[in-house]
């Protein structure tokens, strides 16, 4: 990320443990602290991760109205792997 495109400035408090842990990250990656943070939030709060819940709302909505689910539920899933293996048993 470019410097002169940062222009917000936050100030937070950590427990000790929190900032070595930060500390060890940023002298193990050669990165400075700040952008060790900045890459945590950008993990944690992706740029797209409202059009990724609104698509994954969308999803649900839909299986809801068709009945279908786009997925088989796992305890069908577990199910035909149990009787697969059961089948191939001697």
């Amino acid at each position: 990320m470019c410097i002169s495109l940062l222009e917000r400035r936050l100030q937070i408090l950590l427990d000790g443990a929190r900032y070595e842990r930060l500390a060890r990250e940023a002298e193990a990656t050669g990165h400075s602290v700040a952008a060790i943070v900045r890459e945590a939030i950008d993990l944690r709060l992706p740029p797209d991760l409202d059009k990724r819940a609104e698509a994954g709302r969308r999803l649900l909505e839909l299986a809801d109205r068709t009945g279908q689910r786009p997925e088989p539920d796992w305890a069908e899933i577990k199910a035909d792997i149990e009787a697969d293996i059961e089948a191939r048993l001697p």
